[in-house]
């Protein structure tokens, strides 16, 4: 199992410390010039403040990394990206790129989605490894089966379970007590999900393959209100006005991915004609079967949603 500690501010991280039971939080980089790739989900990322603040100070377990807009990653994570409001998230864009911030620029940036946070009190702070560098400026790897990965393993896990945090749940692979390192997969978030599902459908709407991502929205096949998970095979990234008619049971996607419009829509409201000539249209869906809608709970929202 492999970890990344990341460079942070102190702000964002006392802003988040000071935040009970945060199920997921975004690690975001101003530049958004590249794409963070070194951890695979469910591996630890962790936090380490700016010097002379030399120490880490919590992490939590990688699910994605993407770069998207400082807009898209707000409605996504709010103030769970560190600061209180879109205009501060902006005003930290501008001082570390060091320009002044255009309201109409919707700057991107680098989004690391973590899940499962933690922070720690500063009588637990851990100091930097032996090997760390002063001279990093981003981050750093370490491999936790060999020194002095394994040592900072080792302090990290003390600390949760002597503080209880929990760092497994139904959802996740247990993580053996003081043991070797194993990773878990971590449970989604709103925010995750939302994201997760517009990078697998390749920012396009599944129906009629629009890419305006403004317009764009991840959709919950069976909603959280009914027992439904942010579970990636039961999202869809559709058009925000076929988001609605999918929500409202005017159109539904069959176990064999095709797309269906109601008669309910044309007999309620006397209109429909867009929408009609997509009727019977197979949507894409990823090539991966992890990824793909699930069969089950499209036939759920078939049974239970459709209008018919």
């Amino acid at each position: 199992m492999n970890a990344y500690v990341g460079i942070t501010d102190y702000d964002w991280y006392q802003y988040l410390a000071a935040k009970p039971d945060i199920e997921e939080i975004n690690f975001w980089q101003p530049s958004g010039s590249r794409e963070f790739k070194t951890l695979q989900p469910g591996e630890l990322f962790l936090f380490k403040l700016h010097s002379p603040r030399n120490y880490i100070v919590g992490g939590g377990f990688f699910t994605h990394a993407s770069l998207f807009p400082v807009s898209m990653a707000w409605d996504a994570f709010g103030e769970k990206n560190g600061v209180g409001t879109l205009d501060e998230m902006r005003a930290r864009i501008g001082k570390y790129r060091r320009l002044e911030v255009n309201p109409q620029v919707d700057y991107q940036i680098g989004c690391i989605l973590l899940a499962q946070p933690f922070f720690y009190a500063e009588k637990d702070w851990i100091a930097v490894p032996e090997d760390w560098n002063p001279n990093i400026v981003q981050g750093k790897h370490y491999d936790l089966s060999v020194s002095p990965g394994k040592e900072l393993y080792a302090q990290v896990e003390y600390r949760l379970h002597a503080s209880q945090i929990p760092i497994e749940d139904s959802s996740t692979t247990r993580q053996p007590r003081y043991g070797n390192p194993v990773e878990i997969t971590p449970r989604l978030g709103q925010g995750a999900f939302r994201m997760i599902v517009t990078d697998i459908y390749e920012r396009r709407c599944a129906v009629t393959r629009e890419r305006s991502l403004p317009v764009l929205d991840a959709a919950h096949i069976k909603p959280f209100s009914k027992d439904g998970t942010h579970a990636i095979g039961n999202g869809l990234l559709l058009r925000a006005d076929i988001h609605r008619l999918f929500d409202a049971g005017y159109v539904t996607v069959t176990p064999d991915y095709h797309f269906e419009v109601s008669s309910r829509l044309k007999a309620d409201y006397e209109n429909g004609r867009d929408y009609y000539t997509l009727h019977g249209k197979v949507i894409w869906v990823p090539e991966s079967v992890f990824f793909k809608p699930s069969r089950e709970t499209l036939s759920w929202h078939n049974s239970s949603v459709y209008r018919g």
